[in-house]
């Protein structure tokens, strides 16, 4: 059975969301804080400083104790581990796959990177306009031409 299989079936209760001053607190005492965010994601709201960027279609190589390309922050199952997104909906799922890996510590932020924020974690940014300015001007450019 895959891990994508064992995350979908798993129909409980969300025991592993925790809420942005939680998160906090756990990144203050040194927990791996863990963004799976899209580039564009990122530098259109800002990014914390020191957490790992992480494809969240790469999680099983980069956590699985026995994958030759586990990330090097990674210490071991035990590890205190917070995952954020921009919402839960992308945070949820790589939540999920951890604890499926073995990681009993590994929770996810209610609110994702807006509620860390919020919460006062340090954050850097935004390096780009939002898309809507973007658009924005991209359509004025066009209609100019």
């Amino acid at each position: 059975m895959s891990i994508e299989t064992t995350v979908q079936d798993s129909v409980q209760e969300d025991t592993q969301l925790i809420t942005a001053e939680e998160a906090a607190k756990l990144i203050e005492e040194g927990a791996l804080l863990i963004d799976v965010r899209s580039e564009g994601g990122r530098a259109s709201t800002g990014a914390v400083p020191g957490a790992v960027v992480v494809n969240r279609e790469h999680v099983e190589e980069d956590f699985n104790p026995e994958s030759a390309h586990r990330l090097a922050q990674v210490s071991g199952t035990d590890q205190k581990i917070v995952v954020f997104c921009g919402s839960v909906n992308g945070s949820r799922p790589v939540a999920q796959k951890l604890e499926v890996l073995g990681y009993a510590n590994a929770v996810h932020v209610d609110g994702g990177f807006p509620a860390l924020r919020d919460a006062g974690v340090p954050t850097t940014g935004p390096t780009a306009p939002p898309a809507e300015t973007t658009q924005a001007r991209t359509a004025s450019v066009t209609s100019e031409r």
